[in-house]
């Protein structure tokens, strides 16, 4: 693919257009490897629909715990759609080119659907902390009132943390040569590193909203366990232990799924400049395309009301 801009004597230049790549040194079988691409976001976009539906249509799953799985796969959801166009459009036709603006307007989804479930695994783990620590007020503490406030809270957090990035990037001058992404789609450490002019401002931004998003999220979660784990070791009984330490699997399971792989992405990016492309664009596929494709089988084998619901409702949509 050829083309070619003219920007002779501009002082200020932004790209009408990025290019982006797949897989770096597998260009030659990008049909083949389109085919495990598109069975994941497939399974990705049926398995949270699924669980969506299930929760929707099962009266005894409108309980706190299952809300916050509908949150998560929502979340998933989106996550998945903003990746699967323009990385499927690489893979299947060779389309790399992403226009300017529409390269932002990915960026700003897929770092806000990132956010959103970081902050939908905190409250998941703060759910758990409540059922274990004080189950007789569960029901009284995560009313349906306070749920829809952390939700909203979530989506503010989010948008607010999320808004400036596309507003610093658009204020940078890039450099005519530098239009090669290192995805299939746009990360701001990614686009911000094209530019010619001094991005210290987007670095600490950057940095910042990591910090103060996934990097506070995690430090939550880890107090909320080691307080869930106090709880659980002052039970008398053995067997109670394991049926509340039970209760939690599935959420550690898609915390880890989650969070392994955006230390992966963060450390890359900032360290892992000598690393070959090819194992840069696996760990991001690894963190943005894995969680969506984990977290409805995680729930569906481990949680068994859920496990039943989804059956049931399959059974019911194949007799419709």
């Amino acid at each position: 693919m050829s083309f070619s801009w003219s920007f002779a004597n501009i002082s200020f230049f932004q790209p009408p257009a990025f290019l982006m790549i797949g897989i770096p040194g597998l260009e030659t079988v990008h049909g083949w490897i389109s085919i495990p691409f598109s069975s994941m976001y497939t399974v990705a976009l049926t398995g949270n629909c699924l669980i969506l539906l299930t929760v929707r249509r099962t009266p005894s799953l409108h309980q706190p715990m299952y809300y916050f799985l509908s949150m998560l796969a929502l979340t998933d959801v989106g996550l998945t759609l903003s990746t699967m166009p323009t990385t499927l459009a690489v893979l299947w036709f060779d389309h790399r080119l992403i226009g300017f603006n529409a390269c932002l307007v990915q960026m700003f989804f897929l770092h806000f659907f990132s956010v959103v479930e970081s902050s939908v695994l905190l409250a998941m783990s703060f759910d758990r902390l409540v059922a274990i620590s004080n189950p007789l007020r569960y029901a009284s503490v995560l009313t349906n009132n306070v749920i829809i406030s952390i939700g909203q809270a979530i989506v503010a957090r989010a948008t607010v943390s999320l808004f400036p990035l596309p507003f610093l990037l658009k204020r940078l001058n890039f450099c005519p040569g530098k239009i090669l992404l290192s995805h299939s789609f746009c990360f701001h450490a990614d686009v911000m590193k094209r530019a010619c002019a001094d991005i210290t401002v987007n670095i600490i931004y950057g940095l910042y909203v990591v910090l103060s998003t996934v990097g506070f999220d995690s430090l939550l979660i880890v107090l909320s366990y080691t307080l869930i784990l106090h709880t659980v070791m002052g039970l008398a009984s053995p067997r109670e232990r394991i049926r509340a330490l039970n209760t939690c699997v599935s959420h550690i399971l898609a915390v880890l799924v989650f969070y392994i792989p955006v230390i992966g992405v963060s450390m890359i990016h900032r360290f892992g400049r000598h690393l070959p492309p090819m194992v840069r664009a696996l760990v991001a596929y690894v963190y943005l395309v894995v969680p969506p494709v984990l977290n409805p089988i995680i729930y569906s084998v481990k949680s068994k009301p859920i496990r039943e619901a989804m059956l049931r409702v399959l059974r019911e949509l194949r007799k419709g």
